[in-house]
């Protein structure tokens, strides 16, 4: 069973930084990619970036030159260093877990709110 947990949401200004943790717990932590989605207040939720086992990343384009998605495979965490925060980026953040066998599936934390004022 994995189990995420999200931290470090908050409020801060335009133009601040903000780093959200995930905590990662189960046997598939260290092996499958893991990621950052977000969802604003009637949108849909959306990729923000993803990091694969070995250090590969992709990001959405809204956000690439702003944040840095990283994972401590020792720790089973990943991280997201958000910078250069804007009013738009404001949303639930969650974390994520992909498992890519037996059909795959996904692993969701419950998220944690940013709040960018401006």
């Amino acid at each position: 069973q994995v189990q995420l947990v999200e931290s470090g949401g908050g409020l801060v200004q335009a133009g601040g930084s903000l780093r959200l943790s995930c905590a990662a717990s189960g046997s598939i932590v260290s092996i499958v990619p893991m990621g950052w989605y977000r969802q604003a207040p009637g949108n849909q939720r959306e990729l923000v970036a993803t990091v694969t086992s070995g250090g590969s990343t992709i990001y959405a384009d809204s956000v690439k030159g702003r944040f840095t998605i990283s994972r401590d495979n020792a720790k089973n965490t990943v991280y997201l260093q958000m910078n250069s925060l804007k009013p738009e980026d404001t949303a639930v953040y969650y974390c994520n877990a992909h498992q890519f066998w037996a059909g795959g599936m996904d692993y969701w934390g419950k998220g944690t709110l940013v709040t960018v004022s401006s």
